[in-house]
């Protein structure tokens, strides 16, 4: 998987691939990602790659020869996903995230100021993320963050690969709590059934205590993970 990423300030973005499971991921050679000064492909000396909006209002606008030529540069595929994270974006989830991960190249770019000449939109964009309803500076922490979900989903990115699949909201559930050593902490223990090597029941109680929590939480899920049971 290659992912390149089109911002302004792309060294946000630098020390978290040199840290963790993306630096992992990197080096074991399952993950390649490029970063690009959006600048580097102005067209005058100034290196402009914004302009006032027509229609008088204020703010302003990524313009869209530095883009297009950004783009181009990297000679995308058909197959070639092109992302404009944008709070006006479908919103990041994990099935997404694993539906990213079965391709070969992502391309991110990442918005600023009131967002992109919407010519960006009609001719590149494939894909509009947002990560929250919110409105950050700019892109670069979104892409940040599709990143990551993306690459902890490669297969050996993660030391155990089941570990990915039973994240929240792999299977539409927030996940189970998790316990660890010592098994009794400050009066507080682990629960018994997690002691007890029954594996069925530890299974069961896993179950129970995500739906317990996605009802908690996220009842939302909880409503379309039952709505689905019923179709399946």
């Amino acid at each position: 998987m290659k992912i390149d990423v089109i911002a302004i300030f792309p060294e946000i973005l630098e020390m978290a691939l040199h840290v963790g499971i993306l630096k992992r991921a990197i080096d074991r050679g399952l993950l390649e990602v490029c970063l690009h000064n959006l600048r580097d492909f102005a067209e005058d000396s100034r290196r402009t790659v914004d302009d006032y909006p027509y229609g008088g209002e204020s703010g302003m606008v990524l313009k869209p020869e530095p883009i297009f030529a950004a783009v181009r540069s990297l000679k995308p595929k058909e197959t070639t996903r092109v992302v404009f994270l944008t709070p006006q974006g479908k919103p990041l989830n994990q099935n997404m995230a694993q539906r990213f991960s079965l391709g070969t190249h992502l391309i991110l770019i990442c918005g600023r100021y009131k967002g992109v000449d919407e010519r960006v939109r009609e001719k590149l964009i494939t894909d509009e993320v947002s990560i929250g309803d919110y409105v950050l500076s700019g892109g670069e922490v979104p892409a940040l963050v599709l990143i990551d979900a993306v690459g902890r989903v490669l297969p050996s990115a993660l030391g155990d690969y089941e570990s990915a699949q039973n994240d929240s909201f792999s299977r539409e559930l927030l996940d189970h709590p998790h316990y660890t050593r010592p098994a009794e902490f400050e009066g507080m223990r682990v629960p018994d059934v997690l002691l007890s090597g029954h594996h069925q029941k530890i299974m069961d109680w896993r179950r129970n205590r995500s739906m317990e929590k996605t009802a908690e939480q996220r009842p939302d899920l909880l409503r379309k993970f039952k709505n689905n049971e019923v179709l399946d």
